[in-house]
């Protein structure tokens, strides 16, 4: 009985139980979805044993997924060790990536895990600021690309995700009822501060700024004290916070646009591997929102 492990299966393992699901891992791994179940049943039909259940149109991980979780990093990162060892990789050294503040924790994680797994020889560093500032970095050649939060779209596969603008409150909150209205907006290069204003004075809605200077963590720890509301990207809404129901009579907030920018003179070819990661990312959180929709 053969005994050797598909590592291709292993990825394909690993980006299942890391997505949430079938679909968005085929998108992460440039498959089609028929593909990946093909090789998951491979897989399990080697171990003789299901690693994945189905509970309330969502995949979860069985007993044995779990043992095979545990110990698939591992497989990976010494196979790929061993191969950019055999093969001397032509990639080394550090890149730069810009991320706004509010897209780092709940898209950024999985799409570096993969990056840094396949290019174990490059340095990835985590630049995180506004908009604002990450566009004067990129323009400098502080970072060698950047992910923006825009009112406006770029063209082609420059545009990440769009998504409206919503306001946020405290589970049974009582500040969106207050005026004038209380509300966190954060320093003056937030994306989202403008739009919310513009919309705001637009309604002639009484309103006063709560948190003007802070960052993200600042700003969402008023919002959880039920002290202001905020505006935030829908698709990205904290765990512990929840939408504000159109009812309540609070000003229609705009779209907004996640962009990939990239340096105008050119980019090296490890920054433009690491920009179709990220893009396979989006890609792949896009289609687990909407099957959790």
């Amino acid at each position: 009985m053969a005994r050797d492990i598909n590592i291709s299966f292993i990825r394909t393992f690993l980006a299942v139980a890391e997505s949430g699901g079938m679909t968005s891992a085929a998108h992460a791994l440039n498959l089609t979805q028929g593909a990946v179940s093909q090789q998951i049943m491979r897989l399990e039909a080697l171990f003789g044993a299901p690693l994945f259940e189905r509970q309330n149109k969502k995949i979860r991980l069985t007993p044995e997924g779990e043992r095979l979780m545990a110990r698939a990093h591992r497989l990976i990162s010494l196979n790929d060790e061993t191969w950019q060892l055999m093969t001397q990789p032509a990639f080394t050294g550090e890149i730069k990536l810009g991320v706004p503040l509010d897209i780092v924790r709940p898209i950024m994680p999985p799409i570096m895990r993969r990056f840094s797994r396949e290019h174990p020889n490059i340095q990835l560093t985590l630049v995180s600021d506004m908009t604002e500032t990450l566009l004067v970095a990129l323009k400098n050649g502080e970072v060698d690309l950047t992910l923006t939060t825009e009112s406006q779209p770029a063209k082609g596969d420059a545009l990440l995700l769009s998504d409206c603008l919503i306001w946020i409150g405290a589970q049974n909150g009582e500040a969106c009822y207050r005026t004038p209205l209380p509300v966190s907006l954060g320093s003056e290069f937030c994306a989202f501060r403008g739009p919310t204003l513009e919309a705001l004075n637009k309604a002639e809605r009484d309103w006063l700024a709560v948190c003007s200077v802070g960052n993200l963590e600042s700003i969402l720890a008023t919002v959880e004290a039920d002290m202001a509301v905020a505006p935030y990207l829908s698709s990205l809404l904290p765990e512990n916070l929840t939408p504000i129901h159109p009812d309540v009579g609070l000003p229609s907030l705009p779209a907004c646009h996640v962009n990939l920018r990239m340096p105008e003179s050119g980019s090296s070819l490890i920054t433009r591997e690491l920009a179709k990661h990220i893009r396979q990312g989006f890609s792949a959180f896009q289609t687990l929102g909407a099957a959790k929709e």
